[in-house]
């Protein structure tokens, strides 16, 4: 098997698996409780609370577990939303963003928020200049994705971070794609609220985490038990928290080194493509460009009409690539993101995305040039 869909899903790493399942068998007390199994899993709970603290560079007690990405983003906008004391009614994010926070910002505009979405550039990010002009004194959050999980571009957070030090709102980053392959800094890049999932980075599905700057009160999605506090009630996901915890500190322990890897590996491809003779494009940033992540290629191959025929051939030889996001890929649309950097519409229908990890292997890269260089003009005739 030749897994390239590491955007949508990542296979669960060793480490994280043991940690699993000794919270599953063996350190199976609610963190809440005041006798030994309580402690012990109170421990577990900390000890990966300071992984995923690590692994963004923020302090312990400024991490908040979730359900994973979506709630954290959730978490993220709404309640900041609704926090104590907010002067305004005004968000700024941009047409490109996950579904998570294009969902999240329309069921405020149902309660009466104004949402500004930014145009993004043909590249797939947006710029600084479109951020501050889209600031008013009303504004009281800006929302933006570190990098783009369809395209691979990277937006300019540290810079709008920098942007928004002399203005009142708050600023959340959706760092799901860039954790455990760039370099997540929370205090380089200045945001408030920064949000990561597990099952990105060799962790287990079910699980997140919402960095929160200390001090920072925001308003609850749920009430209960006042866990993790007060912000995230209900009794601790110890089994997937613990594999968070593992899969963070062994994502933390392999960079720089894995960042080096997924630029190699995306080389290799993108020589293997240009040898192999196939009229191709890559859409979204320029690859060599400074704002291209190196581990998600969104490309599209004259003579292959629909993505999702070239996806389902490369399966029938064991490679695992997508049409896109995984979070909406089931419906027959174009992505939005696509249409957001005015993508002709050949090209959108007929793209998939090529999304490496740190653990890919050059066999992977390999097999799918390899794969598509027989593949492709086989479909162009047959779609002549």
């Amino acid at each position: 098997m030749h897994y390239l869909d590491n955007a949508a899903t990542t296979p669960v790493r060793p480490e994280a698996v043991r940690a699993i399942e000794e919270a599953l068998t063996e350190n199976f007390g609610n963190p809440s409780s005041l006798h030994g199994l309580g402690v012990k899993a109170e421990r577990t709970l900390k000890a990966a609370r300071e992984a995923v603290a690590r692994l963004v560079e923020a302090s312990p007690g400024e991490i908040v577990f979730t359900s994973g990405g979506t709630e954290a983003i959730n978490l993220a906008i709404k309640g900041a939303a609704g926090r104590p004391g907010r002067r305004g009614n005004h968000i700024v994010t941009t047409r490109a963003e996950h579904p998570a926070t294009l969902e999240a910002c329309r069921a405020l505009e149902d309660e009466g928020f104004e949402v500004t979405y930014l145009p993004v550039t043909p590249a797939g990010n947006v710029a600084v200049e479109a951020v501050q002009a889209a600031l008013r004194p009303d504004t009281v959050l800006v929302t933006l994705m570190y990098v783009n999980n369809e395209l691979g571009a990277v937006n300019p957070v540290a810079e709008v971070g920098r942007l928004l030090q002399g203005h009142p709102a708050l600023f959340h980053v959706d760092a799901v794609q860039a954790a455990g392959k760039l370099p997540v800094r929370v205090r380089e890049i200045g945001c408030d609220l920064l949000s990561v999932s597990a099952h990105k980075i060799h962790g287990p599905k079910g699980v997140g985490g919402l960095y929160i700057r200390s001090g920072l009160k925001l308003r609850p999605l749920l009430h209960g038990g006042g866990q993790e506090g007060g912000l995230r009630s209900g009794t601790e996901n110890l089994p997937g928290i613990a594999g968070f915890g593992a899969a963070a500190a062994a994502a933390a322990a392999e960079q720089p080194a894995g960042l080096e890897r997924l630029r190699e590996l995306r080389e290799r491809l993108l020589a293997g493509l240009a040898a192999s003779g196939l009229e191709y494009w890559v859409n979204g940033p320029d690859p060599a460009a400074p704002e291209a992540a190196p581990h998600i290629l969104n490309l599209s191959f004259r003579g292959v009409p629909r993505g999702e025929v070239l996806v389902h051939a490369l399966e029938q030889r064991g490679i695992y690539v997508s049409t896109g996001s995984a979070c909406h890929s089931r419906h027959r649309t174009v992505s939005h993101v696509l249409e957001a950097i005015r993508l002709p519409r050949e090209r959108a229908e007929g793209a998939i995305r090529v999304s490496l990890s740190p653990l890919s292997r050059p066999e992977d890269v390999d097999a799918f040039v390899e794969a598509v260089r027989h593949i492709v003009p086989e479909l162009g005739v047959l779609y002549r």
